[in-house]
């Protein structure tokens, strides 16, 4: 896996693996090198988001030089022998939001109504197509101009729950990830065994204080089971939550004066998979095109009604859903193991990562007991 890519200003905080610990390290980067500032006053990541001004603490914190990132980023996701780079959370939940571009919203209905077979996905998109054109685009969900898609879709019979979550008052919001359990820049993602149509999700995630203070953000896959989610929408668990179908990286860039919400608002992503059969698919998403604000999104997640002590880690949706054909004409986009897929924003960087079946990816084993005795041995807490 080739190295990743940061931009040259902005203040960044990640985790890499120590051999010598055998155990995580929070870094930073200063001047092209990884700085590992891990102290007893912030052992895990979690503890600088819940500082007060979290860019100002690891812009001036004490650390040892680990290495070029150049050299770092090279080094194998997985090797234990070698420093590499780690999902750049620990302690925070990880949680999604779903449908959050009306535009990718007519892909979930299409899933639904498809069941989960990519041959009846292209009439049923042209059917859709028909019914509301280009009415989706930069639509607000909860709006009027939204409640009247939605009641057109149902007057003729497409009526779907995506409809409800995608362009209605609520937003969704599920867990995509156990703590601990997402995978870094360099990593495998993982697809179930028994998904036959899926495709990566290029994703903001924004990095979340307990007390609802977004400190971050940095870039995620979220990697989509279209045709167990499209099956039935309590399958979503199935579809979303397993061993390496989390990445999120490659480091999180936290908010500075030259860094704010303002700038995610704007943001824009692109998405590459290189497949080893020589398939190419270009791919692109356009924060500016979100239904819901990421603020609303936050604050639907957070707040009197649910608490997260240790924060969250928030993907914020996508626009993209393929629809190009990869093979069979009319079945669309899927994988195939070995794709490359990546993900970049030019503020944040680039996240790699290589598609495997989660049963080939290595097993999640370092979890909360884990890093609790791994910090407490090296006198951390």
């Amino acid at each position: 896996m080739t190295a990743f890519n940061l931009p040259d200003e902005g203040i960044f905080i990640g985790r890499i693996w120590s051999p010598e610990v055998q155990g995580p390290s929070v870094v930073t980067l200063r001047d092209g090198k990884i700085v590992d500032i891990t102290s007893k006053q912030a052992p895990t990541v979690r503890d600088i988001c819940e500082m007060e001004d979290p860019a100002a603490y690891v812009r001036s914190a004490d650390g040892v030089t680990i290495g070029d990132l150049d050299a770092l980023a090279a080094n194998p996701a997985g090797d234990m022998a070698r420093p590499h780079f780690l999902a750049p959370c620990d302690l925070q939940a990880v949680k999604a939001c779903g449908v959050t571009f009306a535009s990718s919203m007519v892909e979930r209905v299409i899933e639904e109504k498809a069941a989960g077979d990519p041959k009846k996905a292209q009439d049923i998109r042209a059917r859709v197509g028909d019914i509301i054109g280009g009415s989706l685009r930069n639509i607000k969900a909860g709006s009027d101009e939204a409640a009247r898609v939605k009641a057109a879709l149902i007057a003729e019979g497409m009526w779907s729950q995506y409809l409800e979550v995608g362009i209605g008052p609520d937003a969704e919001v599920f867990t995509k990830g156990q703590v601990l359990s997402s995978v870094g820049p360099g990593a495998e993602v993982g697809l179930h065994p028994v998904s036959k149509w899926n495709n990566p999700e290029p994703e903001i995630v924004l990095t979340v204080s307990s007390k609802g203070a977004i400190v971050g953000a940095a870039l995620g896959n979220d990697v989509n089971l279209r045709d167990v989610e499209g099956r039935s929408a309590l399958l979503l668990g199935k579809a979303k939550d397993n061993n390496a179908s989390c990445a999120i990286g490659p480091m999180i860039r936290l908010f500075d004066d030259a860094f704010t919400l303002d700038d995610v608002r704007q943001a824009e992503l692109d998405l590459t998979v290189a497949g080893e059969d020589g398939y190419v698919l270009k791919g692109h998403s356009s924060m500016k095109e979100i239904s819901r604000d990421p603020a609303d999104l936050v604050s639907q997640t957070l707040g009197r009604h649910h608490q997260y002590p240790d924060g969250l880690m928030l993907f914020l949706g996508t626009l993209f859903a393929p629809t190009q054909d990869r093979d069979t004409p009319g079945e669309g986009f899927t994988h195939k193991i070995g794709d490359v897929v990546t993900i970049s924003s030019p503020r944040l960087g680039n996240l790699t990562n290589t598609v495997r079946l989660s049963t080939q990816c290595p097993e999640w084993t370092f979890g909360v007991a884990s890093l609790m005795r791994n910090l407490a041995a090296r006198n951390l807490i």
